[in-house]
């Protein structure tokens, strides 16, 4: 029984010993690593802000501000991320292989949806049309309500709303009747007031 009770105190100690351990050699690089990711944090959201505002400034298109001003915080809560882990000493090189295997494979399958977001940021840098707009398109027509990275979404006359993947759309014959609708009729013509 004493030894029994001799065991578990040794046990208990061998835990309290590792623990106290690991605070005196690790408590520093835990609190800043948590201080540098709050810091980041902090400074990806103010990047974040202030690209969004610098696109404002320079009348670039809402869509394409917002996802610029995404891929900066992504980036940049990337880069600090990557500085947090290096503060505990874990390799990072691992990490940057994994990411790289798994975009690999995410790319492949998903392939067309990158095709569309890569046909919307064309359509928003080269402005072949602007919200407002009447287009035809592969004999759809209609007034563009909203441009997105993936789709482009078009009222019709007849209160319908279609929605164009982006990649429907780059590379092909595109009508534009800005804010002007053009409507294609024929007229009949009676022969009997012709001969009059």
């Amino acid at each position: 029984m004493e030894q029994e009770i001799k065991d578990e105190l040794e046990t208990i100690t061998r835990l309290t010993n590792m623990v106290i351990d690991f605070f005196v050699n690790y408590s520093f690089q835990v609190i800043g690593a948590i201080i540098i990711f709050l810091i980041g944090l902090i400074v990806a959201r103010w990047a974040s802000k202030l690209a969004l505002r610098l696109c404002e400034k320079k009348t670039i298109d809402i869509t394409l501000s917002l996802f610029i001003a995404s891929c900066i915080k992504l980036l940049i809560i990337a880069m600090v991320a990557i500085i947090c882990l290096g503060k505990f000493g874990i390799s990072v090189a691992p990490f940057v292989a994994a990411i790289g295997a798994i975009s690999l494979s995410l790319g492949l399958a998903l392939q067309g949806v990158f095709s569309n977001y890569g046909a919307g940021f064309t359509i928003i840098i080269t402005r072949p049309f602007t919200v407002g707009n009447t287009i035809n398109i592969n004999n759809i027509s209609g007034v563009v309500k909203e441009i997105r990275l993936a789709h482009t979404v078009l009222d019709t006359e007849d209160g319908e709303m279609i929605t164009i993947p982006n990649k429907h759309i780059v590379g092909e014959v595109i009508i534009n009747s800005f804010e002007y609708k053009v409507v294609e009729a024929s007229v009949g013509i009676s022969r009997h007031q012709l001969s009059k």
